[in-house]
């Protein structure tokens, strides 16, 4: 018998599902349109049609496979819950019981569990990547936003509402730039790929330059990875963003270091890209600021999910830490 479980990534766009099996590997995949209409029913009847031929994909492929459960990443996902809670990049409103939904579908697996996006990567590189065998661990993700999961003696910190574990929304800068929740300063208002751009065009205004490579695009048109080649071509602006971006980095790095004690802090996501113009100042920046007990203690390391996957693998492991509980 094969065991597989099956991972589903509820992104403001699409939602990606597949069946992963116990190395990792995604033996199907598939994606259907994350609604912009507020009908949660009528998205979890697409939903399940799309999960049901996943199912009736693998056995194709493997009669003798069993399904053991389906883990979910969504934003706001409340892991205590089930649901999905005041998501403000999906069309849903209010809280969505999402997986007291999908268990009226499927009665007979073993194993429904929903997180947040964060914490089912932090979960996928437990399980599957870097984080084999550590207890005690901090996966960071960058992107268009900065998530957190955060994991203490082997397992998740949900907090006593399911939410803990919001790193990119500590306060680095008071009165900062305006984040895209509301408040001032936050860390995610500065190292998320929006951040990075932020800071590109806070340089060039700076210094009046015309002559960077960068001053040619508008702000809609720039992205992280334009940075990156940027630098690699020794573009003073770029360079000196990813400085900024790092610095700002571990200064909140530092502060989850002093709380938590990790043995590692992971970096999942585009603006990882970079490599040492990111890596080098993040990690000088964290050991400025931790305490001297905590120094040269913390690796700072790139994720070892695969890209293009691991939103899917990490929510496919919530079902294998939801078996070991049985």
């Amino acid at each position: 018998m094969k065991r597989v479980a099956i991972g589903i990534d509820i992104g403001g766009t699409n939602t990606v599902l597949g069946v992963v099996d116990e190395n990792g590997d995604v033996l199907v995949k598939d994606s259907i349109s994350t609604p912009t209409h507020g009908d949660a029913k009528k998205y979890v009847h697409s939903l399940s049609d799309s999960i049901n031929e996943l199912i009736d994909s693998v056995h194709k492929l493997n009669a003798d496979a069993e399904v053991m459960g389906i883990g979910i990443g969504a934003p706001n996902g409340n892991y205590y819950k089930g649901t999905i809670e005041q998501a403000a990049n999906l069309a849903f409103k209010g809280v969505v019981p999402l997986v007291d939904m999908l268990r009226e579908n499927f009665p007979h697996l073993k194993a429904l569990a929903l997180t947040n996006d964060a914490n089912a990567a932090a979960m996928g590189e437990m399980i599957y990547g870097g984080a084999k065998g550590m207890k005690n661990f901090v996966m960071i993700t960058l992107g268009t936003g900065l998530g957190s999961g955060i994991v203490v003696n082997g397992d998740l910190v949900y907090g006593h509402d399911g939410f803990a574990g919001e790193v990119g929304h500590t306060t680095v800068i008071p009165h900062g730039r305006v984040c895209g929740c509301g408040g001032e300063g936050h860390l995610e208002a500065y190292c998320s790929a929006p951040g990075i751009k932020r800071t590109v065009f806070e340089l060039l205004a700076k210094y009046n330059d015309g002559e960077s490579e960068l001053a040619k695009y508008s702000f809609g048109e720039l992205d992280s990875k334009k940075v990156y080649e940027a630098a690699e071509r020794g573009d003073k602006i770029a360079i000196e963003a990813f400085e900024i971006t790092g610095e700002h980095l571990g200064q909140g790095l530092g502060d989850t270091v002093c709380h938590l004690s990790p043995e590692a802090i992971f970096l999942f996501g585009g603006p990882t890209a970079a490599g040492d113009f990111i890596f080098k100042p993040t990690k000088e920046s964290m050991e400025r600021h931790v305490l001297p007990i905590f120094r040269n203690k913390v690796e700072i390391l790139p994720s070892k999910l695969k890209s293009g996957s691991a939103a899917i693998v990490g929510a496919s492991a919530l079902v294998w830490k939801e078996l070991e509980k049985e």
